[in-house]
């Protein structure tokens, strides 16, 4: 498994900058810039390509509503050109909250919108002309829709690779099945190794029946918090697991409406039903403490890695087990280098 941590939207980016690099020789693989409705990914993928000599680099995620699908075969090709090609595209829908209320843009037709713009960023990057009959993109333009002067156009220059891995965050039956079938990796959150196949086995299993076989193998990236000592056990674990209360409190509770919250879905799938509701009404009403603490506990210690070395090697088994080749970390703790060391050597002792 290659190891792999998430650049947040918020902080200092060029102190967090100097921490990859430490965190680059400690052994990880992959950075995730998110993006959401804050400074722009890309931006940053290009000082980290500048700043980074192995890591790979990865937007998790930029959304499909934000730019047009030439423009992001144009951004896939540009990031992996800087980052001498070290660019993993990572895409999502986001939710209507964000690309209508943000981007100002219909929220249609996600899954079938994510499906084309791969097809597209594809087509770019094996510079062939831009002619595409889909649903939600349509190359040229056609006649009666603008000037009618629209001609077939492929990418000037000659990419570094015109296989940069493309992939989806998705979380809906459709939305995984279809990531199953045609991206290089899936990136779901939430993600319990026991329990996951309960969520999203079947239509995992329904998309890869209809994957092409030139496509490599599925990639899947999951992980959580970590935290590895010998005292990291009973209320200890637990005082750590803690902190991830607030944020999955907010995604479960009050990332999206009270009838269209897609993470406080796959918690009800994963048989958190009664907590998920209860956790629901408690954000949206204002109590955010009382909704982190509802969050079961079973839950933390399942999704995240934070324990004694024999804890964490037999939780790396786990994800190992359920197909994870990307295990994505937040190292806590006064030492993150030193923990993503040990966590380094755990994995290739597996």
């Amino acid at each position: 498994m290659r190891l792999a941590m998430a650049l947040g939207y918020s902080g200092g980016f060029k102190e967090a900058v100097r921490k990859i690099q430490d965190l680059e020789k400690a052994g990880l693989d992959i950075v995730w810039i998110a993006e959401a409705y804050s400074h722009d990914a890309i931006s940053q993928v290009g000082y980290l390509a500048a700043m980074t000599e192995r890591v790979h680099i990865g937007t998790g995620i930029v959304n499909v509503y934000s730019r047009s699908a030439a423009l992001m075969g144009m951004t896939a090709a540009g990031c992996d050109f800087v980052s001498d090609g070290r660019f993993i595209l990572g895409l999502g829908a986001s939710g209507p909250q964000v690309v209508e209320g943000f981007h100002g843009i219909p929220y249609e037709k996600p899954m079938q919108r994510i499906k084309e713009y791969i097809d597209v960023v594809r087509m770019t990057l094996r510079r062939e002309p831009l002619v595409y009959d889909g649903r939600t993109v349509q190359l040229p333009l056609p006649a009666g829709q603008g000037t009618g002067l629209g001609k077939p156009l492929k990418l000037i220059n000659h990419p570094v690779r015109p296989d940069v891995p493309i992939w989806w965050a998705s979380l809906q039956g459709r939305s995984v099945e279809a990531t199953a079938a045609y991206a290089d990796g899936w990136l779901p959150v939430f993600f319990e190794p026991e329990k996951f196949q309960s969520v999203w086995g079947d239509d995992l299993k329904k998309g890869l029946a209809k994957r092409d076989s030139s496509l490599p193998r599925l990639e899947i990236s999951a992980g959580g918090m970590l935290a590895i000592g010998d005292d990291l056990v009973g209320d200890a674990q637990d005082r750590v697991l803690d902190a991830a209360r607030p944020q999955t409190a907010l995604y479960w509770g009050g990332m999206g409406a009270r009838d269209k919250n897609f993470y406080n879905d796959v918690a009800r799938r994963y048989g958190y039903e009664a907590e998920a509701i209860e956790i629901q009404d408690l954000y949206l009403d204002g109590h955010k403490d009382e909704a982190a603490a509802k969050v079961p506990s079973s839950f933390l210690r399942a999704s995240h890695l934070v324990g004694t070395p024999g804890f964490i090697r037999e939780r790396l088994g786990a994800f190992k087990e359920a197909g994870v080749t990307v295990l994505n970390v937040n190292p806590v703790g006064p030492d993150a280098v030193r923990t993503v060391e040990t966590l380094r050597s755990l994995v290739d002792d597996l």
